[in-house]
């Protein structure tokens, strides 16, 4: 099992809340032996525990065998059975519980927590600190970022907590966590930051755009999802929401959304009822040490540009395939995750400047940042598809090649637009096949230079081998979107 695969499995989401009074700055923890009481008790009130109830419709499958697997037809028994299966798994709607934390951050009742603690979510309700119980209603959430916003109606003045600032947090700071872990609702413990900038979204496989996760190992567990992380000046500088555990209980490994990037968010949903990320319409790639030797590359900095949406802002910008974003303003792209984080934070409809590696030369380009949210809703964001089943041809480096003739652009519906050399087959163990070209991907470029014959590709190939290359890059043009690929140039027999 992979680390990535384990990994997916212990990264584990909470569920936590609760409720607080504004505090201006609460009295700090002068030393270690200290006691955290004058910091935790005004902040205790803010912190609310969330119950949602979602309701299961239609008959739930618990993993027991069916009744026409264990009962003959017409045996006496099997009206018996039939009854005792039909209590385990009724028919119709049933209620599921779920339990999560969250915090009052105004006096109008607008709570921060976790989306996953109230994504589908029938009902929500939210009991404060002095148990009273309230409905309460979801005004937005961002799957991204893993954060919601809901609000309640109250007859009197609820208390609420100020956020922090992140950036100011170092590890090794203290911290203290107020959560509703397994129901145990107003439940604070402490600890450190323990690391900052940690990121987990590779290990669970998510697109998330947090810039970076609070590590702490301050005691969170099942049910802390959504509460907040204080410092000691009693300011939120996270919410909680991850914990990296084997055993479903807390092992000093929990994780906390910033509350710079938590607090911009809820700004944003609180005006216009979601988020507004900024977007340029970019497929990036990592730059692998086989693409920058490919490139002439010194370092791995930088995105590469695999395609460019039509009609995006990229597009209008003139951005190419094969340029590298090396800055979004004067934020240095570290590596692929930077730019949709950098390119996120701008606000829609305002300029940014891009600094990109093109052929050589490193050139500033303006680009206006549009909307990711409205590109998602109208199908401009999409995920390829997997290769097509094609015939053969001639075989290359483990790749079998065709020219894209009439017949075959017709046959699996390849735009004109699109030039290039058909890739139909590729052998196992290839250079190609272990850099993950596919049959149906089209070879545009290698090296930067088109290609329209398998004639082509061959000379390109020679060329690079000639100038001593060990690698040679190739743009892969996959159902629609392009992406760059590095094959090892190895002395694989070639047949035509």
């Amino acid at each position: 099992m992979s680390v990535k695969s384990y990994l997916k499995g212990v990264l584990l989401s909470l569920f936590f809340s609760y409720s607080a009074l504004a505090v201006d700055q609460a009295q700090g923890v002068q030393n270690l032996n200290g006691s955290f009481a004058n910091l935790v008790e005004p902040l205790l009130p803010a912190v609310v525990n969330i119950s949602t109830t979602t309701v299961v419709r239609g008959r739930t499958d618990l993993g027991s065998p069916s009744l026409d697997m264990q009962i003959p037809k017409g045996s006496p028994l099997e009206d018996f059975f039939k009854d005792f299966l039909d209590h385990m798994h009724p028919e119709g709607p049933r209620n599921t519980v779920a339990l999560g934390s969250g915090f009052i951050v105004d006096a109008e009742g607008y709570i921060v927590t976790n989306n996953h603690v109230v994504a589908d979510a029938d009902q929500i309700t939210v009991t404060l600190s002095d148990n009273t119980e309230l409905k309460a209603t979801l005004v937005g959430r961002d799957r991204r970022t893993d954060i919601a916003l809901l609000k309640v109606k109250s007859d009197k003045k609820l208390p609420f907590v100020q956020w922090g600032d992140s950036e100011k947090i170092r590890t090794g700071d203290r911290i203290i966590a107020i959560g509703n872990p397994f129901g145990l609702g107003g439940t604070v413990t402490s600890g450190i930051v323990s690391h900052l900038g940690r990121d987990i979204a590779e290990a669970t496989g998510s697109d998330d755009i947090v810039e970076g996760y609070i590590q702490t190992d301050a005691s969170i567990n099942l049910g802390n999802s959504g509460g907040p992380m204080f410092d000691m000046q009693g300011k939120v500088v996270g919410v909680n929401t991850a914990i990296f555990t084997a055993t479903g209980a807390s092992v000093g490994i929990g994780f906390a959304i910033p509350s710079n990037i938590a607090k911009k968010v809820v700004q944003q949903i609180r005006q216009y009822g979601r988020t507004k990320r900024g977007w340029i319409g970019v497929h990036i790639q990592a730059i692998t040490e086989d693409i920058a030797e490919s490139l002439g590359l010194k370092d791995l900095k930088g995105a590469l540009v695999g395609n460019v949406v039509k009609d995006g802002p990229a597009a209008k910008a003139k951005l190419q395939t094969g340029d590298i974003i090396l800055k979004v303003g004067n934020q240095e792209v570290k590596d692929i995750r930077s730019v949709p984080r950098l390119v996120g934070n701008l606000s829609v409809g305002t300029d940014a400047t891009l600094t990109i590696w093109r052929r050589g030369k490193i050139l500033t380009v303006p680009v206006r940042i549009g909307e990711y949210e409205e590109a998602e809703e109208t199908g401009v964001i999409s995920s390829p598809e997997s290769g097509k089943d094609v015939p053969k041809g001639v075989e290359l480096h483990g790749m079998t090649l065709q020219p894209l003739t009439d017949a075959i652009r017709q046959r699996f519906s390849i735009s004109n637009d699109i030039q290039g050399v058909l890739v139909v087959d590729v052998k196992s163990k290839s250079s190609a096949a272990e850099k993950g070209v596919r049959p149906g991907d089209i070879i545009v470029e290698i090296s930067q230079e088109g290609v329209k014959t398998p004639q082509e590709v061959v000379d390109n190939l020679k060329k690079a081998e000639k100038e001593n290359r060990k690698s040679a890059l190739l743009l892969i043009n996959r159902d629609g979107e392009s992406r760059y690929i590095s094959i090892k140039l190895t002395s694989e027999g070639n047949s035509h």
